[in-house]
């Protein structure tokens, strides 16, 4: 939109750019380039998350084509100026004071430069100069108030949000444990009056308990995480499955204990969702990576392209690779490298 306005503005204006109702080929050549730079910044940004050296180059190419247009365009209406105000402004919108002062000295002095080489220096180009320093100290100190009152909003719900985990914990589950507690010190009490038959059904009944909140911790902490819950179309009874266990890794204690979480979670599933009646659970080093693969018979996963959170989570954090492989059978090999914590 700056590009466009721009071009319209020099196009109308008679004191610059070739005057009226006329633009220089060179003018509109910059113009163009400048519309060309600003739509590709544009996609970009909307596409992707934005590199953080992508706002260094921004910032340079601001700055230049403020500087171009004014060499080329500068008169007593030439719109060069607002080029040198957006760059400050977009260096503000997103950094410390410091930065959008230093850009704006920047600034201050291409722009005296351009306008002593161009038309040779006068009291009305100094005043706008000052203007210009001073919008740019405007710009970095609300930029800068900004960027404070974020922080402490993300402090406040930071702090809403441990509330709101801890009210949820001591109203639900430390509440459950203190019936599990009571519950066991009952089952304690009929075995110690011989009644085994009613202690059995307390455990049973107990069991159920534990099973039912142990679902909704699950399903609480996805939803903490921000993980859908896949739940199976039928539940599927645990299976005791035959495993094969084949582990030899020479690593450091924090990626061992990662390892074994890893292959414990990948167990677990393979008991609970799978009806696998085999289970082979390898891990190798090699070449600096620690490969693990974690194979059953069981059914396989109904949607190989959502692999098990926990698992998934872990790879990630390690910075790993993950692949499921397998709708008849499941097949998950995990690569971690040696290094990893």
């Amino acid at each position: 939109m700056l590009s466009v306005l721009a071009m319209l503005s020099l196009y109308a204006d008679p004191s610059t750019a070739g005057g009226l109702f006329h633009l220089t080929p060179l003018v509109f050549g910059l113009l163009l380039c400048h519309f060309a730079y600003g739509s590709l910044v544009l996609l970009t940004s909307r596409r992707l998350a934005p590199p953080l050296w992508l706002s260094l180059v921004t910032t340079v190419l601001d700055i230049f084509f403020a500087g171009a247009i004014a060499f080329l365009t500068e008169g007593q209406t030439g719109p060069s100026y607002l080029f040198f105000v957006f760059a400050i402004i977009a260096v503000g919108m997103r950094s410390a004071l410091a930065v959008t002062m230093r850009v704006t000295l920047s600034g201050v002095a291409l722009y005296l430069l351009v306008v002593t080489l161009s038309d040779g220096l006068s009291g009305v180009y100094v005043m706008r100069a000052v203007y210009l320093a001073i919008a740019g100290y405007l710009v970095g100190f609300f930029g800068q108030q900004r960027a404070h009152y974020e922080e402490r909003m993300r402090e406040l719900e930071a702090q809403a949000a441990r509330h709101s985990i801890a009210r949820s914990l001591h109203d639900s589950y430390v509440q459950s444990l203190a019936g599990v507690d009571l519950r066991l010190q009952t089952c304690r009490e009929l075995i110690r009056r011989g009644q085994a038959e009613d202690a059995g059904k307390e455990l049973l009944a107990l069991q159920t308990g534990v099973e039912r909140e142990y679902d909704q911790v699950r399903r609480y902490i996805r939803s903490l995480a921000g993980v859908e819950s896949t739940p199976s179309p039928t539940p599927l009874a645990a299976a005791d499955p035959i495993v094969r266990l084949n582990v030899a890794v020479d690593v450091r204690s924090p990626l061992a204990e990662r390892i074994l979480k890893i292959a414990l979670e990948g167990l677990a599933n393979a008991r609970k969702h799978s009806r696998a009646r085999a289970v082979e659970i390898i891990a190798t080093q090699e070449g600096g990576e620690v490969a693990i693969t974690i194979s059953d018979d069981g059914v396989g996963f109904p949607e190989p392209d959502n692999p098990p959170w926990t698992i998934a989570s872990h790879v990630a954090e390690a910075g790993g690779r993950l692949n499921i492989g397998g709708t008849a059978s499941t097949r998950l090999e995990v690569a971690l490298p040696s290094a990893a914590s």
